[in-house]
């Protein structure tokens, strides 16, 4: 039991509902002089600071020394102390110095958004830029013009953001100040993600990268090619920012700078351990350990006990969280918010490692740390620091099942976090909220808290999983357990009256677990892409296809919840009790059935069993109201399996209905393919290429769609990324075919198409494809990938299939689960596009027919041959 009394830390206040929550990013966007600062992240960041060109009159120095003071508790975390010193030097400067008014401002308004206190940064920045509205001071006005970006952008206002930033690098441009150019072209950079401009994005970046390898060998180059890394990292391109960080550890290292040394080290640490190069990583921080400052080496620990701990180094972690317990107990000597996150930090691994037969007094211990860094974050008045803290002593009573406690510190806790808009970290409590009501029997007020959740996760996005590092963060742990938990409230059925029988589902819960089951879909494509996917506005299937149903099932801890989408009739759901590791069990029986040695007995009998699980509860339901086509929105495991081979003791389910799978239908836009519009780019390999065998059957494939449609052919020697680029952009092909080696992978970096000069992994593939993507009414309407498969061994590999489909811009794509035939392939591919070329076929239903086609082939009817060709997206 933790003894410490918790409304020590606790007011009797409840969480109001969630106020309007904005984007709030992590990289430090700040302009005028460079200097290098440890992050409560371990990640470098670059923060900058208005210069205050002090007149030399004795009765400045004062404000000389208050301004310079206010610079170190900024650089320290001490943003509050920081804001005190701002506001005595500005009251000392005389009324008529609108230039260092305007200067010390800037800097208020920095600290203001450190704090979250949108209101007073922005009347801070808003009073700066009057005062330089006449001024000729340029560098001033073009720096208070950056901080002003960086407010716009951690507010959602990103399109203003942008507007600014220009503004202030065409003046950075005209005082000739490379060094500042460059640093507010990376802030443009940052805009142009949040819009979805990643094209536009990476060209900036190549334009800051060039620039800066002109320049003279600096401290500020080093600054700067770090930030540029940094900037990358965020943005998800990590072998490029890994390859910026080099050159600056070895320009660091040429001019013999220790600390920039130690800090690029761990940011190249922090790379590969997103990398999941384990070794690498705890090599890149022992480098630290073993060289650098204390606060720089205390951050390195801290880390790799993270990596220790995720890689299940149990000894080695807890010798280790030995060494830094000293230093993590003289925190609380000089408080700042680097130091309360390392504390938790701290907490969070060391919990992990907690001994069963010690766990209490080891509780009472971490209770006692948490306890200790929520009051030194209430003392320096930093809210956010304080939710932390009392959120995670919060998850220590909860663990110790101390509920009322653990209540009112979560409570405590999520107030914080609102009221210093920090949505980052409200999700969790809000999270966190709903699990102790749950466990006080509180079912509505507990979905209330997950509703909540959810809708806060939806406002940060992308934000979250590319740039939160304050503490350890892992999509699959803090992030998809949200969803999934609430969709088992909202699918449990209600106890009435007698409590001893059950009522069924409401139809307001059924639409809501549904709504909250597109949000998972787009919530790990997001994570999958490290930034928000383009959607289109979503529509209700009975208004895109009346003869089509919608299958959603769910994997949860004891039991599969299927919920099903039948035009014009309310929703239902089934389940079927049975715990996740089983299911998981069955889906990986299933996918292993389809090997060409397996018996036909062993595969038909798990194909009828998840047939019963998915299909045959809703059968007499589908079969009353005429349904022809079945889209799944499939779950976990599930991806990697075809739906058409599910088996009802006579028939295929392909043999019964169109099939189409879809990652959310938010995502896809609906529209029919006309015959008449059938007009291809096909392109391809039969040749070897970059040590991949060749495709005999390619050639062939080509020639004889070739036959059947009107095609433009790229094969071989010209198919090449800039002749595909040039064709795409120039020409309007409704349908684009790509006979080529490819690969889906969960890693978005390991998904790739080749071309005879490259690999396009799938973020390249959108950037080809997004000139048209972005005009709806010439976009692609098909993305055919022949020959391209899942990753072996990927359980998540489906993922790519799924981030290709959707970041491509295509309304359908058409690929395959697995390698196939070469052979049976082109057969397969030559009956899809006859059947296309039909008057009035719909995609999934010439699918279908090139399917059975194949099934009814002595030489392909073994699954193998036909089950692994889904259509993605549009089905029409």
């Amino acid at each position: 039991m933790l003894k410490s009394n918790p409304n020590k830390y606790v007011k009797s206040t409840k969480a109001n509902n969630i106020q309007k929550i904005f984007l709030r990013f992590s990289l430090g966007l700040f302009v005028a002089i460079l200097t290098v600062m440890l992050g409560h992240s371990g990640f470098i960041s670059y923060a900058s600071f208005a210069a205050v060109p002090l007149k030399q009159q004795t009765a400045f120095t004062s404000v000389a020394e208050l301004v310079q003071a206010g610079k170190k508790s900024y650089q320290a975390g001490q943003f509050v102390n920081a804001i005190e010193l701002w506001r005595r030097a500005s009251e000392l400067i005389p009324q008529g110095d609108t230039i260092n008014q305007a200067a010390v401002l800037t800097n208020l308004a920095s600290s203001y958004q450190q704090l979250g206190d949108w209101q007073q940064a922005n009347a801070a920045i808003s009073q700066s830029l009057k005062l330089l509205e006449k001024s000729t001071n340029q560098n001033i006005l073009a720096g208070a013009l950056s901080i002003q970006g960086s407010l716009q952008l951690s507010q959602g206002q990103a399109e203003q953001a942008l507007s600014t930033w220009e503004s202030a690098t065409a003046i950075y441009k005209k005082l000739g100040d490379k060094a500042l150019t460059a640093r507010s072209l990376l802030n443009e950079s940052q805009a142009m993600r949040a819009l979805g401009m990643y094209r536009r994005a990476k060209k900036t970046l190549l334009e800051v990268s060039q620039s800066l390898q002109k320049e003279p060998d600096s401290q500020l180059k080093v600054a700067f090619l770090f930030s540029l890394g940094d900037t990358l990292r965020l943005m998800g391109d990590r072998k490029t920012a890994t390859s910026t960080l080099q050159q600056t550890l070895e320009l660091a290292r040429k001019l013999n700078l220790k600390n920039d040394i130690s800090l690029v080290l761990l940011s190249l640490g922090n790379n590969a351990r997103a990398e999941q190069d384990i070794d690498a990583a705890q090599e890149y921080y022992k480098q630290v350990i073993a060289a650098s400052n204390p606060n720089i080496k205390l951050q390195a620990q801290l880390n790799l006990l993270q990596l220790f701990v995720q890689t299940e180094q149990l000894n080695e972690g807890l010798t280790l969280a030995k060494e830094i317990q000293p230093q993590i107990e003289k925190l609380s000597n000089s408080p700042s918010r680097t130091s309360i996150y390392a504390q938790v930090n701290f907490v969070q691994s060391l919990k992990k490692l907690l001994n069963t037969q010690h766990s209490e007094l080891s509780t009472q211990h971490l209770g006692k740390i948490l306890a200790t860094a929520a009051q030194n974050a209430e003392n320096i008045g930093d809210k956010r620091a304080q939710s932390y803290a009392l959120g995670y002593l919060g998850t220590l009573y909860e663990q110790t099942q101390q509920w009322s406690e653990a209540q009112k510190l979560t409570e405590k806790a999520l107030t914080l976090a609102l009221s210093s808009n920090a949505p980052d970290i409200a999700y969790r409590w809000q999270w966190q909220l709903g699990r102790l009501l749950k466990a006080q029997d509180n079912i509505e007020g507990s979905i209330a808290s997950y509703n909540e959740a959810v809708k806060t996760l939806s406002y940060i996005r992308n934000d979250l999983v590319s740039s939160n590092v304050d503490v350890q963060f892992s999509f699959r742990e803090t992030v998809e357990p949200v969803y999934r938990e609430l969709v088992s409230l909202l699918l449990q059925p209600k106890l009435i009256a007698s409590k001893t029988n059950y009522s069924d589902v409401s139809q307001e819960n059924l639409k809501k677990a549904r709504e909250v089951i597109e949000s998972l879909q787009l919530a790990e494509l997001d994570n999958y892409f490290r930034e928000a996917c383009l959607t289109a506005r979503p529509q209700q299937i009975d208004q895109i296809d009346k003869s089509a149903a919608v299958i959603y099932p769910i994997i949860l801890k004891d039991r599969l919840e299927v919920v099903l989408s039948i035009p014009n009739q309310p929703l239902r759901h089934y389940a079927a009790a049975m715990p996740q590791a089983e299911l998981e069990k069955i889906f990986d029986r299933m996918r292993r059935s389809l090997h060409r040695t397996s018996s036909q007995k062993d595969r038909l009998n798990i194909a009828q069993l998840v047939y019963n699980l998915l299909i045959s509860p809703a059968e007499a339901d589908l079969q009353r109201n005429n349904i022809k086509t079945l889209a799944f929105v499939l779950d976990g495991a599930m991806k990697n399996l075809p739906m058409a081979i599910l088996y009802d003791g006579q028939q295929y389910l392909v043999e019964k209905y169109n099939l189409a799978l879809t990652p959310g239908l938010q995502l896809f836009a609906p529209r029919r393919l006309e015959s008449q519009q059938l007009k291809i780019l096909a392109g391809g390999l039969s040749e070897s290429r970059q040590g991949f065998v060749p495709l005999p059957g390619v050639e062939s494939e080509i020639k004889q769609i070739k036959n059947e449609v009107s095609a433009q052919v790229l094969l071989n020697q010209t198919f090449t990324t800039q002749a595909i680029e040039k064709q795409v952009n120039t020409s309007r092909y409704p349908v684009v075919h790509l006979a080529t080696h490819g690969q889906f992978s969960s890693n978005a970096d390991e998904t790739f198409v080749l071309t005879w000069d490259n690999r396009i992994n799938v973020k390249q593939l959108g950037e080809l494809l997004q000139n048209r993507a972005s005009d709806s009414d010439n976009a692609i309407e098909l993305l055919v990938l022949s020959a391209c498969q899942t990753a072996d061994g990927d359980k998540r590999a489906a993922l790519g299939l799924a981030g290709v489909a959707v970041r491509s811009g295509a309304r359908s794509t058409i690929a395959t689960l697995w390698s196939v035939d070469d052979t049976s392939t082109s057969a397969f591919m030559v009956e899809f596009y006859k059947q296309l070329a039909k008057p009035n076929v719909t995609k999934a239903e010439a699918l279908r027919n090139a399917q059975i086609a194949l099934l009814k082939e002595p030489a392909f009817k073994h699954p193998f041959y036909w089950a692994p060709f889904v259509l993605i997206g549009n089905w029409l």
